[in-house]
């Protein structure tokens, strides 16, 4: 889980309705720890986590999610995470909304699926935009609502993952904020272009504009060899 700074589980019978269209139950086999999530296990916790709101009769929920979930669930980039972070809310109006606070409801939900399935405690989070300098806050890269891919779990949980486009604009004011690691690694394996590193590097810019930040950013483009768009910054 990154906030802006400026195994195979199994368990006991559970009852649910309307995890699976062909059966009301989920069988989880004995229990162990999930540390990080893969592209089946991120849609059986994201699965799990509609169908508890389906029995509750909570919803419909439409979150707006980032990061290395999104990654996976795009196939972008093949690894595992231990989070699911929430950069926005969708309502009713298909308006992107904040997502600070997350519905106390989702947190009931996302509590359970953490008990059942053994995963971290905050692996349903808002941290991206959890307080004022938060990514939605600052503000979210321009036409981002057309760019989201759209997946349902369930009636009740409607996951939008950000795409590829979007992910470069994070991932690199992630990278800069961050400094070397998965950030620089994720943005390497979307193979930006000049002309969407640039508008990424723009972008970053309005979220901190500070002298340093930008110096910082200038120096990330010229280690990612991607002189031409430093020299334009």
């Amino acid at each position: 889980m990154w906030r802006p700074t400026s195994g195979y589980h199994s368990c006991r019978y559970i009852s649910l309705t309307t995890y699976n269209k062909c059966s009301s139950l989920l069988i989880i086999k004995e229990r162990t720890v999930m540390n990080k999530l893969s592209m089946e296990q991120l849609n059986q916790a994201l699965g799990l986590l509609g169908a508890d709101l389906e029995d509750k009769g909570f919803g419909p929920y439409h979150l707006v999610v980032c990061g290395g979930a999104a990654l996976i669930a795009c196939r972008l980039v093949a690894r595992t995470t231990a989070y699911v972070d929430v950069v926005a809310l969708v309502n009713e109006h298909s308006e992107l909304v904040c997502p600070d606070p997350l519905p106390p409801e989702i947190l009931q939900a996302a509590e359970f699926v953490q008990k059942s399935l053994m995963l971290p405690e905050d692996w349903l989070n808002n941290g991206p935009s959890r307080d004022p300098g938060g990514l939605f806050q600052v503000g979210l890269p321009l036409g981002i609502s057309n760019r989201l891919k759209r997946q349902d779990f369930g009636s009740n949980l409607t996951v939008h993952f950000l795409g590829r486009y979007d992910q470069i604009h994070l991932k690199l004011f992630a990278a800069v904020d961050s400094g070397p690691g998965r950030h620089v690694a994720d943005l390497l394996e979307l193979k930006p272009t000049e002309t969407e590193l640039e508008a990424a590097a723009r972008w970053a810019l309005t979220h901190d504009p500070s002298q340093g930040f930008r110096i910082m950013l200038i120096s990330m483009l010229r280690t990612l060899e991607f002189k031409n768009v430093a020299d334009r910054i």
